[in-house]
């Protein structure tokens, strides 16, 4: 029997959950909602209307001092890894998180809460295939004192080492199997921890102004702070595996690999991923599944109105990923906005269609004798301008084949940003 291929999640119901948070101190309200494929975790401030989404991926990272931030602007939210962490243990890849503060709740300081209240919402299976970053081969990485190394693993493996001069820590190694239910028993609970001794300090830097031993394991010179107790003997490397697994989630896909990692922190975590990334779009960018020369053998397209680069993923009848360069010699930069280049919109969209036309011939016999041509366009977006230099990334899926006609869903992002979406009908006819 076929292995059936992994689909993309949501959760199936809303919830919510209060508290104080960690840093800021202040009291927060946070509700997860179920959100439509290929949309990501995004996170929106209700107390700051009008801010609009924050997406949870690398392009929005604001900070990693002692957690890691994300925002747009003014509108911020702190200490967002404890959630991410429950988010991937559960392969949830889309939903959305209000907030009416700058913080996520510290709950008891680990992911456990959130784990049961994603327990209470559920997971709803959703009708497009699952993203996935491959580790295709074995690398380093050294970011301050952190050391990582990276190979690749039919799953998604964390190992990590820690080392402190203190009686209760010493040298700690772990390492966990993410998504298993062990990982969910022995890592989601895993509280932060800091010492008593730097409290004053952090607090004066504006930081850890809502922690207390409720929220996190405070840790003496000699042991722990009185009214403390460690959940397991090494509580202090689960939770910095339960760091890395919330920091990495910013790659906005699913991880298959096995990350090593010695004395991690945010910092070193999120470098991580950016290096993750950047590993995963120089191995696509190398290895074009059809170049410019091919694709002018499938499209009757040429200069200036072939706007195909190069195609770098394709599965049969279901998806495909185009590129688009975009240049300052450009034909239409010439009148169109003159001294502010911007690329036309519907010439986006007309890219994002010669995409998805490639998509529908490949399926098609004789091809020489046949063209496609477009009959409808529905739920057109533009979401930001795209301008010389940039590299649109277009991503089409098919939502329905019905003999030779395609209803199709396009996605073109810049350096990971949506700038336009649209929903497409094509026909294939005679030449």
């Amino acid at each position: 029997m076929p292995t059936k291929t992994p689909r993309q999640n949501t959760i199936a119901r809303a919830g919510e959950i209060q508290g104080t948070g960690l840093h800021t101190g202040a009291e927060a309200r946070m509700g997860l909602l179920p959100a439509p494929v290929d949309t990501g975790i995004v996170f929106r401030r209700t107390d700051l209307p009008g801010t609009g989404d924050i997406p949870a991926n690398l392009a929005h990272v604001v900070g990693t001092d002692l957690g890691t931030s994300i925002g747009i602007g003014e509108a911020k939210v702190h200490t967002v890894e404890h959630l991410l962490a429950a988010l991937v243990a559960r392969d949830i890849d889309n939903a959305f998180v209000e907030i009416d503060a700058a913080e996520l709740p510290a709950a008891d300081g680990s992911a456990r809460d959130f784990g049961r209240l994603l327990d209470g919402c559920g997971v709803e299976e959703q009708d497009a295939p699952a993203r996935y970053l491959m580790v295709a081969e074995t690398f380093s990485l050294t970011q301050d004192r952190s050391e990582y190394v990276v190979a690749p693993a039919q799953d998604y493996r964390v190992s990590a080492s820690i080392e402190f001069d203190h009686p209760l820590i010493g040298r700690q190694f772990a390492s966990f199997r993410v998504g298993e239910p062990s990982f969910h028993t022995e890592v989601l609970p895993a509280r932060t921890f800091g010492f008593l001794r730097d409290v004053e300090a952090m607090r004066g830097r504006g930081l850890a102004r809502g922690g207390s031993k409720d929220n996190a394991v405070v840790l003496t010179e000699d042991g722990l702070l009185e009214g403390t107790e460690l959940r397991f003997p090494d509580e202090f490397v689960r939770h910095k595996a339960l760091d890395v697994v919330g920091d990495l989630a910013l790659v906005g896909a699913r991880i298959r690999g096995h990350v090593i990692a010695e004395r991690p922190g945010h910092l070193g975590n999120v470098a991580l991923a950016r290096e993750l990334v950047a590993r995963a779009e120089k191995k696509a960018l190398a290895r074009p599944i059809l170049n410019i020369e091919q694709i002018s053998q499938y499209l009757p397209h040429r200069y200036p109105f072939l706007l195909v680069d190069r195609v770098i993923e394709f599965e049969e009848r279901k998806r495909i990923v185009g590129l688009k360069n975009v240049t300052i010699n450009e034909p239409f930069f010439v009148g169109h906005f003159p001294g502010r280049p911007v690329m036309p919109g519907v010439l986006i969209i007309e890219a994002m269609a010669q995409v998805g036309g490639l998509l529908v011939l490949e399926q098609m016999e004789n091809l020489d004798e046949k063209v496609v041509y477009f009959m409808s366009l529905d739920n057109v977006k533009w979401r930001r301008p795209v301008t010389p230099g940039d590299q649109i990334r277009f991503e089409v899926e098919v939502l329905q084949i019905r003999g030779a006609t395609c209803r199709m869903k396009g996605v073109g992002t810049v350096d990971g940003h949506v700038v336009a979406e649209a929903e497409m009908m094509a026909r294939v006819v005679d030449r």
